[in-house]
C-alpha cells in the first residue's frame, strides 16, 4: 500500500512538473487574447517573408517569432516556389522591407474594428518605428511598393487610398510602368 501511493506522488509530481514546463514555454498561449498581448509593444523585426509580411521577435506558439501581415495594403507578390516568378515591383518591396526593417525596433498596433488574425493565423498589424509616427504600411504606400488594399474594412482605409492615389499620379515606384496585366487579380 505505501509503495503504491509513493507511485502515485511520483506520477502526480512529474505530471506537475511537465505541465509546468510546458506553460513556461508557451504550450498552453492563448490567440484569443491578441490585443493585450501585442497592442503597443515593441518588438524586432527578425525577418521579412515579402513586402507586407514580417516576423517579430515573439514567439506565437507554436513558432518561435509572431507573423505579420500589415493591414491595409497589399505588395506585390515574389516567388517562393521554383518555377514561379516575382509579381511587378514584388522583389522591390521585399528589397526594401528586408533593408530598412530588419533588426528595427518597431511598435505594433491593431485595428479596433476587426479580429487581429487573418486565415492564415497571421497577426493583422500596421507596423510603426519604435517612438515614431512613422508607419511601414504607409511608407510602402508613398514609395509606391504596395497598393492600397478595400476588400477588408480598417480604420485608415480612406487615408490609404489617398496615399496610393498620390503615388500612382506621382508616378512612384510600381505606379512607373504599370499596366492592367500587372495588377493583382483582385485589382
Amino acid at each position: 500500500m505505501h509503495l503504491k501511493r509513493s507511485r502515485i506522488k511520483f506520477l502526480v509530481i512529474l505530471v506537475v512538473l511537465v505541465l509546468s514546463a510546458l506553460d513556461h514555454v508557451g504550450a498552453f498561449a492563448k490567440r484569443t487574447d491578441d490585443r493585450s498581448r501585442y497592442n503597443g509593444i515593441t518588438a524586432i523585426v527578425v525577418n521579412a517573408i515579402d513586402g507586407d509580411t514580417l516576423g517579430i521577435d515573439i514567439p506565437d506558439h507554436p513558432a518561435d517569432r509572431t507573423r505579420i501581415r500589415l493591414l491595409g495594403i497589399d505588395c506585390p507578390e515574389i516567388a517562393h516556389a521554383p518555377g514561379e516568378s516575382d509579381a511587378h515591383f514584388g522583389r522591390e518591396a521585399a528589397d526594401f522591407v528586408q533593408e530598412h526593417m530588419i533588426d528595427q525596433k518597431v511598435r505594433i498596433a491593431l485595428d479596433p474594428t476587426r479580429n487581429p488574425r487573418d486565415k492564415f493565423g497571421r497577426l493583422l498589424a500596421y507596423v510603426y518605428l519604435e517612438d515614431s509616427v512613422e508607419m511601414l504600411n504607409e511608407t510602402l504606400l508613398v514609395e509606391g511598393l504596395a497598393y492600397a488594399d478595400p476588400r477588408f474594412p480598417h480604420v485608415f482605409r480612406h487615408r490609404f487610398t489617398e496615399l496610393e492615389r498620390r503615388a500612382r499620379r506621382a508616378k512612384v515606384g510600381l505606379w512607373q510602368d504599370l499596366n492592367p496585366q500587372m495588377m493583382p487579380p483582385w485589382r
